[in-house]
């Protein structure tokens, strides 16, 4: 008894110390003077609602009436997304969670099979416990768990039939990786050999453009359904969208309608999210773009810094977020990234810290507007000093090195 209640206590305190290292990670990044991102999501409500009261007037006429369940607004938005994506209609949903379980419960029926083929680290199967076959009464199956897109070769040879596929572009949990374009086709081709259909899990579709040199909607038109998001590339308040074959949408917004999914008014998000297609899709080649500076200057940083091992991962990056991984401890590294944020006012790592294994930690770089000021040389100091104190804390020793923000 005492033994189970002292384990609770510990349990207890290490929740509370990390809420105590969110609070001061969210207070470095507001006070920092310089980040390679900034999110609307980690903005104040009044940064958030100023922004809309800026912005709305230029994509749609507010003296038109609200939304009403699903109306108006919500149905230019949904036009809007299905002419970018090329689909015969759009759906909006307020969550992506809520809309690919609806599209893979509608493509089963049309199937007559459940199964789903992902990757092991898709969302699904990491983030959504288990609301696939919990919730949506579909069965997954997981081609393989490399940190990796599937293979062509994978999905004709697995061991029993699926009636859907799931790609999720990028898969963000191995370091937000895409395909080739020839890989991807190659995939597809392999999916309806089995006469499966193809689902893609475009959370992120939206920057993925560079990466394969082609159109939305031709990179849309690969697939038989779509999901986007409008908060994770776009910075909308939230939502989402599948996009696919009219009868398939419809069919979609009854199921929508049966999971809690049509709401009364959404007309703030739904701004939002037109918002994030006026404004930030234009402007995501140029961060693309720019994360490939970030990232092999961070890779000289390291090098130069005399880090004993460091990884950005993958080296050249295949959309404006990547990985960088360190043979440190998750805390060392985070400690050292809130006190770079706390006395030096730029801070290079802004993002949570995880343990990928004994004494490995990694962290995610998102590289936006804000991002779009630094120069190779600002990441380089930014590192150097960054792992001194990376150094100083481990016991390893080292000071923030001369001509760094902090030297």
């Amino acid at each position: 008894m005492i033994a189970g209640m002292s384990e609770t206590a510990e349990r207890g305190g290490e929740a509370s110390e990390r809420l105590r290292r969110w609070e001061r990670r969210e207070a470095a990044y507001r006070a920092a003077g310089r980040v390679l991102s900034r999110p609307g999501f980690r903005g104040t409500i009044r940064e958030r609602l100023a922004l809309l009261q800026e912005a709305a007037p230029e994509v749609y006429d507010l003296d038109q009436p609200a939304d009403l369940y699903g109306t108006r607004i919500v149905e230019v938005l949904e036009e809007r997304v299905a002419a970018l994506l090329g689909t015969e209609a759009a759906a909006f949903f307020p969550t992506g969670t809520m809309a690919q379980q609806v599209a893979l419960r509608c493509w089963a029926g049309r199937t007559g099979n459940p199964t789903v083929a992902l990757h092991a680290l898709s969302h699904p199967e990491v983030h959504e416990r288990n609301a696939f076959s919990t919730v949506g009464g579909l069965r997954p199956v997981r081609l393989t768990g490399e940190p990796r897109l599937p293979t062509a070769e994978e999905v004709r040879a697995f061991e029993e039939p699926f009636g859907a596929l799931m790609l999720e572009l990028p898969l963000r949990d191995a370091g937000f990786l895409l395909p080739t374009w020839e890989e991807l086709t190659e995939l597809v081709d392999a999916a309806r050999e089995r006469d499966a259909v193809v689902h893609f899990d475009g959370a992120r579709l939206w920057e993925c453009t560079p990466r394969f040199g082609r159109p939305l909607d031709e990179i849309a038109g690969l697939a038989d359904s779509v999901y986007v998001s409008f908060y994770k590339s776009l910075d909308g308040f939230g939502g989402a969208a599948l996009a696919g074959p009219k009868t398939l949408v419809e069919e979609a917004k009854a199921w929508r309608h049966r999971y809690g999914g049509t709401v009364f008014q959404q007309f703030p998000t739904v701004l939002s999210a037109l918002v994030g297609l006026e404004r930030e899709l234009p402007r995501l080649p140029a961060y693309v773009a720019h994360a490939h500076v970030v990232a092999a200057a961070l890779r000289e940083g390291f090098a130069e810094a005399g880090a004993p091992w460091a990884r950005v991962h993958p080296e050249e990056p295949h959309t404006h977020e990547f990985q960088v991984w360190l043979p440190y401890d998750a805390e060392v590294l985070a400690e050292a990234a809130l006190l770079q944020g706390e006395e030096t006012g730029t801070m290079l790592f802004a993002a949570a810290w995880d343990r990928g294994g004994p004494g490995l930690a990694f962290t995610e770089v998102a590289v936006r507007a804000a991002g779009l000021e630094w120069t190779a040389r600002d990441v380089r100091a930014a590192v150097a000093d960054f792992v001194a104190r990376v150094g100083a804390l481990d016991g390893r020793g080292g000071t923030p090195a001369p001509g760094s923000p902090a030297g």
